[in-house]
């Protein structure tokens, strides 16, 4: 426990990939955790990453060892798997996602500390596959009683009510900056119990590219207006509690 004057830190474990490290999305929960919360953040994420590799790997294990308090799970966008349907990558059988989960959630509980799985989001060119990914996620979840952060729910609600807010990268598949943001203040109020609304709608910090490949120490991460980061606030607050 911290002294007076030094709240406890919660250290949360970010494994995935792109889609966790895109504009460095632990850091911007971070920050929008503040001053509520004192978090501390690492992250085992790197580009295409599959959750089931991950583990076969032995580097989860490793980062369990830092002590983490709570573990953030996050798969690749199709569930790890390589099916294309007229052109399109499309969310494959959830069998290994799902064992790839029970072996992490295990592990983790092993180390004394608690398990999130990052729901995400659908292709901007398949739409209907968030409802494939809703269910992977939290069905599991279900399964072996751990949270789940429902971020693609989130994303889902605000295309619907915001068409003009620019969610996906270029490439269709990727966050653009509103779409980590989104992201995080979903992640915040799952992690914490935070109400996102009336944060931080600018963040600097660590600056990650495309590649995983680590760029400027300052940059910005998240720069939205106030009109929009308020409404994804919202979205994010309305979705959780």
């Amino acid at each position: 426990m911290g002294g007076a004057g030094h709240p406890e830190v919660t250290r949360v474990l970010f494994v995935g990939n792109s889609f966790t490290y895109f504009h460095n999305l632990p850091e911007v929960v971070v920050a929008l955790a503040r001053p509520d919360r004192a978090v501390s953040v690492a992250m085992l994420a790197a580009p295409g990453a599959i959750l089931g590799e991950t583990w076969a790997s032995g580097a989860l294990e490793t980062a369990l060892r830092e002590d983490a308090d709570c573990v953030v799970l996050q798969e690749q966008s199709t569930l790890g798997g390589d099916l294309v349907v007229d052109g399109i990558p499309r969310p494959q059988d959830p069998a290994k996602f799902h064992a790839a989960v029970r072996s992490a959630v295990a592990a983790i509980v092993s180390a004394n500390a608690s398990a999130t799985l990052y729901l995400t989001w659908a292709r901007q060119d398949d739409p209907d596959a968030q409802h494939a990914l809703t269910d992977a996620y939290t069905s599991i979840g279900k399964e072996l009683g751990v949270a789940v952060s429902p971020v693609g729910i989130a994303w889902q609600t605000a295309l619907a009510e915001r068409p003009d807010l620019v969610l996906h990268d270029e490439d269709a598949s990727h966050p653009a900056a509103a779409g980590s943001y989104l992201a995080a203040c979903v992640l915040t109020a799952t992690l914490f119990g935070l109400d996102p609304r009336g944060r931080t709608r600018r963040v600097t910090g660590q600056v990650i590219d495309s590649e995983g490949v680590l760029g400027d120490p300052n940059g910005t991460l998240v720069d939205l207006s106030e009109a929009d980061a308020a409404y994804l606030q919202d979205v994010a607050w309305r979705t959780t509690c």
